[in-house]
């Protein structure tokens, strides 16, 4: 019975902590194959100007302390941003490339004027840059794009970087000498492909895709299939809020984002001259777009207005993102358990504060759950000594009545009832912990705060799996340890799975964050002394002839 428990609990556990989709994924076409099936799809619809492919980049390079930014001249497009201060994932000699314009990945920010008719403004000119690269020298580098007066006015688009920062000012000044007022909006968009993200591998999948908050919607993320269900059907059903007076919308993948911010954190939002409208699609030429049109104040004739907004374009890091928008930290995604992760992460980063490294703190946090839970787990541990000491006795009724299986049942009830033993005594304390543990397992997975950072010796980079596989032999040896202060199991199918668990468990091991796999070390060896000592302490006050409660 105990054994069944046993494996019932990391049977569940394995299953909610991994999912079904990330055990076994949905096998997906080839890129080849699937481009096929999206023409086949749509053979005579045209690509509309707004969804055109993107034009050859005429680059415009900014470098500051945190990024390497290339920027379009002619459509003002953000095409390129590499983050100079994180590797890439498969390769740690090569930093981390979050927008590009490559076939291969297609990942780029926009921002277009559109006039009262709909039409952008910008569309049949070009922008010129006085010079083709800048560097940070400063607290921030200004990129001026200016374009030609049309229609009467004089438009400059004007991006700002920041010493530190990943907030890139994104700004267009318009001046209208046309004799008339002019009312505009603007569209800002953020476009990429489908593709996995550089890295994901069959353990480490996540969320990938667009996201929106509002205050009226909250937190909604928006798969690309529901966006695929869309475009095939012809009908905009994908569910999130269209409308709003503030929020923010963007992209999210492991550890990075880009979002464009509608309010600042404490400040007024751009949607000030009207409600902003929010449109999620796949376009015709097979790239995904999540975008927000701005309503605009009218510039008067003779007079000039700014349109800023802000674009937050890299790491998920929690200190810094809470503090770029209300609720931004979200898409930090924890998904259901969130309401566990979180408060979980909050206190990892204060024993962070404390002790100055990651890996210590994982430790320490670990060893703080495992005592706020121990009344739980010593009920569970207990119920679970109980079942050890009887276990001679067990097997010697089965022994006694053979394939008589219901007069094997009474005979364990009855010893059971003077026992005192209630072989059901520790699911419940084990059920209860699960949404903890896995909470603590997202909160340590989806923190890129991680990545990077060291523990100690051979333990580099947190995030990275544990180079000599030093932690997941340890934690092999952990589980078999376990498996001997477990009621040993009567059934020999069960006696073999529960051997041969610890194995499957550490090869998985193998390919998980050295992080996750730290925690699960700490919590087994804590739990192992626990196991020890409340086995060694029923089996006394069973000597002693005690009645054990």
């Amino acid at each position: 019975m105990e054994a069944k428990r046993y494996v019932i609990f990391f049977a569940l556990a394995a299953a909610i902590l991994f999912g079904w989709e990330q055990m076994f994924p949905t096998p997906k076409p080839n890129p080849a194959q699937q481009q096929a099936v999206q023409n086949q799809a749509a053979p005579t619809q045209a690509v509309p100007a707004a969804a055109a492919a993107l034009t050859p980049s005429v680059p415009v390079t900014v470098t500051t302390d945190t990024v390497k930014a290339v920027i379009d001249e002619k459509t003002g497009d953000l095409r390129g941003l590499t983050l100079l201060k994180y590797n890439a994932s498969s390769d740690e000699s090569k930093d981390f490339v979050l927008f590009n314009d490559s076939k291969a990945y297609t990942y780029v920010a926009q921002s277009e004027l559109l006039n009262s008719d709909g039409h952008n403004v910008l569309k049949d000119v070009a922008f010129t840059a006085p010079q083709k690269q800048y560097t940070l020298n400063g607290d921030k580098v200004e990129v001026r794009l200016t374009a030609p007066e049309t229609a009467g006015l004089n438009i400059n688009k004007i991006y700002t970087f920041t010493k530190g920062s990943y907030l890139i000012d994104v700004r267009y000044d318009v001046t209208n000498n046309s004799g008339a007022p002019v009312k505009l909006d603007a569209v800002y968009r953020l476009l990429r492909d489908n593709s996995k993200p550089e890295g994901e591998g069959y353990f480490n999948q996540t969320y990938a895709g667009p996201v929106v908050y509002t205050p009226a919607g909250e937190f909604e993320k928006v798969p690309f299939d529901d966006l695929d269900d869309d475009y095939q059907s012809g009908k905009d059903q994908a569910e999130y809020v269209r409308k709003t007076d503030s929020g923010w919308l963007g992209m999210i993948q492991h550890y990075f984002m880009s979002t464009w911010i509608l309010q600042p954190k404490d400040g007024k939002t751009v949607c000030a001259a009207g409600a902003c409208q929010i449109d999620l699609k796949r376009r015709s030429d097979n790239l995904y777009s999540a975008s927000v049109r701005v309503p605009m104040p009218a510039v008067q004739s003779g007079s000039k207005l700014d349109f800023p907004i802000g674009l937050y374009a890299g790491p998920q890091t929690t200190s810094v993102i809470s503090q770029v928008a209300d609720n931004l930290q979200l898409a930090k995604d924890y998904g259901k358990v969130h309401i566990f992760a979180s408060p979980l992460f909050w206190l990892l980063d204060k024993l962070h504060g404390f002790v100055g490294n990651w890996g210590w703190a994982i430790v320490l946090l670990t060893i703080i759950v495992k005592a706020i839970l121990y009344p739980l787990t010593n009920a569970s541990y207990r119920s679970m000594a109980k079942m050890r000491a009887v276990a001679p006795r067990l097997q010697a009724l089965k022994e006694k009545y053979g394939d008589d299986r219901m007069a094997m049942q009474q005979a364990m009830m009855q010893m059971y009832k003077d026992e005192k033993i209630n072989p059901l005594g520790g699911c419940l304390p084990m059920l209860l912990q699960i949404p903890v543990f896995i909470g603590l397992y997202w909160a340590i997975f989806s923190s890129v705060e991680l990545r990077q950072a060291p523990w100690m010796g051979w333990i580099t980079d947190l995030s990275r799996p544990d180079p000599w596989f030093i932690l997941p032999i340890i934690m092999a040896a952990t589980m078999f340890i376990q498996t001997y202060l477990n009621p040993p199991p009567t059934d020999p199918m069960q006696a073999k799975m529960m051997k041969i668990m610890p194995i499957i468990f550490s090869v998985m091991f193998f390919f998980f964050p050295a992080g996750l796999v730290l925690y699960w070390v700490v919590n087994n060896i804590l739990t192992i002394f626990q196991q020890w000592y409340i086995n060694k302490s029923i089996e006394k006050q069973r000597a002693a002839g005690e009645v054990v409660s």
